[in-house]
């Protein structure tokens, strides 16, 4: 049997589950219509930098080898993805002057190695799944391509490139509609996920030119190239939610829009109840239990967890912050704070950083805590500054209760013990203990230590005046009547 010419241009006999990938990830841009110090790529999005979401989606393809190209705040960059811990450990290479994407891709040539297969997407996320990269690649592999492209249909494909194809076979990607009404009818477009065999991927971009307005190296110029060559180049197409990746903050806030959206469908699927999600705001990693209801205007922020069966909201702002099972949060605002179970938070309280409220307490309303422990049992119910202090089990804070902690120059703890009650406008100048049982009266200012079992009272003693009102109207209508015959003179 004579030998197929076409079969030189193809990979070896290598079977598709074990051909080697390289995910390389574009994260050079500046991103000018952000108007921004902080680079594009770093900007954060439902609680992640648009990078992280970029790689983790890249990494659901098991790629054995990732490559970082860096450029506009390449060490801030560096250390943010760094401090990511990734699997396998990115590799980094700078791109010198910023020439575009084909160029950007060229200088990794000596990281990406030896790889069968290179998966290239996008540093400022157009918004695929894990899901829809596994697909690509999957189907990269099965078909043998030369290239396999992402594409998705957008309502205003504006100027993104349009996928002209035949099925999945790809005819060619039109960069400029025109005028043409049969270009302008498609919606199809293509987007920043490619994936490439590493051998014509390299042999196609010495090739590239500059013949365009920004006068750079455009990586989709590639599949023309391979396309000329008689190269198989195939089309996957995912849902990016009608958006493409961030170029403005409005660009920004619509993929915002598109994540949450699928943040919140996982918590549904997952048996969690959103009463609104249009007006509930959940962050990436933050987990909660089945059962729980979340109620309109919450916004659960960075690696929040809320157990099972629990309520959170209206208008609660959660930070990093742990509430175990069968709790309730309200009107509250809860920084770094670690709730147990069955635990009463708001409504209108906040809790700082430090803050530990133990199983079956109770903090609100209108109380503002800062690293103070509450023990079981115990209530903080309203009015109150509690900080830098310790509170036992089963104790009673009053209301408008103070632990004056803070001296001019050092903070200092107070601590309140098991089954102690203190009385409503308690001032507690720390460093002070109340101790076990103890009560303070209503109003005093607690200096000194309470013995366990004792009553502290500290105020002056009560004197009562007779007469004291009749005699304070009488002056008061006697100089009202002198300060009217004085105006009527002067007239």
């Amino acid at each position: 049997m004579p030998l197929d010419p076409g079969s030189l241009l193809t990979e070896p006999t290598t079977s598709k589950s074990s051909r080697s990938l390289a995910l390389v990830v574009l994260a050079a841009g500046r991103g000018k219509r952000l108007k921004s110090s902080t680079p594009k790529v770093l900007h954060p999005l439902c609680g992640r930098p648009i990078l992280w979401h970029v790689l983790q989606a890249g990494l659901a393809a098991k790629p054995q080898k990732v490559v970082v190209v860096l450029g506009h705040g390449a060490h801030e960059v560096e250390a943010a993805v760094r401090s990511w811990k990734l699997s396998p450990g990115p590799l980094f290479v700078e791109q010198p002057r910023q020439l575009g994407t084909g160029d950007a891709v060229a200088v990794t040539r000596s990281k990406v190695g030896r790889v069968d297969d290179v998966l290239v997407m996008g540093g400022d996320y157009d918004p695929v799944t894990g899901a829809d990269v596994r697909a690509l690649v999957a189907s990269h592999r099965r078909s043998r391509a030369a290239a396999t492209i992402a594409a998705t249909k957008l309502d205003e494909p504006g100027g993104y490139g349009r996928v002209r194809r035949k099925g999945g076979r790809l005819v060619e990607i039109v960069e400029d509609a025109d005028g043409d009404p049969d270009v302008e009818a498609i919606r199809e477009v293509s987007i920043m996920v490619f994936a490439f065999r590493r051998r014509d991927l390299f042999r196609a971009l010495p090739r590239l030119d500059r013949r365009n307005r920004q006068r750079e190296y455009y990586l989709n110029r590639v599949i023309p190239i391979l396309l000329g060559d008689g190269e198989k180049v195939t089309v996957v197409q995912v849902d990016t939610g009608g958006v493409m990746g961030p170029n403005s903050r409005g660009d920004l806030a619509a993929v915002q829009r598109v994540l949450r959206g699928r943040i919140n469908a996982r918590h549904l699927d997952n048996g969690v109840t959103l009463i609104d999600p249009a007006t509930t705001y959940i962050d990436i990693d933050v987990s909660i239990g089945p059962d729980t209801v979340i109620h309109p205007m919450t916004f659960l922020e960075g690696s929040t967890h809320v157990g099972a069966a629990c309520s959170v909201g209206p208008s609660a702002r959660l930070v990093d912050t742990h509430v175990g099972d069968r709790s309730e949060v309200s009107f509250a605002v809860l920084l770094d704070a670690r709730l147990g179970s069955g635990v009463t938070a708001g409504p209108f309280v906040r809790m700082r950083e430090g803050v530990v409220l133990a199983d079956g307490a109770r903090a609100g309303a209108f109380v503002d805590m800062k690293n103070a422990i509450v023990g079981p049992g115990s209530k903080v119910p309203h009015l109150s500054y509690v900080g830098d202090a310790e509170i036992g089990a089963d104790v009673n804070i009053g209301a408008g209760n103070i632990t004056a902690n803070y001296d001019g120059y050092t903070k200092h703890r107070t601590i309140v013990e098991d089954g102690a009650r203190t009385g409503s406008d308690t001032i507690m100048v720390a460093p002070v203990r109340v101790g076990r049982g103890a009560i303070t009266g209503a109003g005093s200012v607690i200096s000194k230590d309470v013995p366990p079992g004792a009553l502290a009272v500290e105020r002056g003693e009560q004197r009562v005046i007779e007469g004291y009102r009749e005699r304070k109207d009488a002056e008061h209508r006697a100089r009202s009547k002198t300060r009217s015959k004085a105006r009527s003179k002067e007239r």
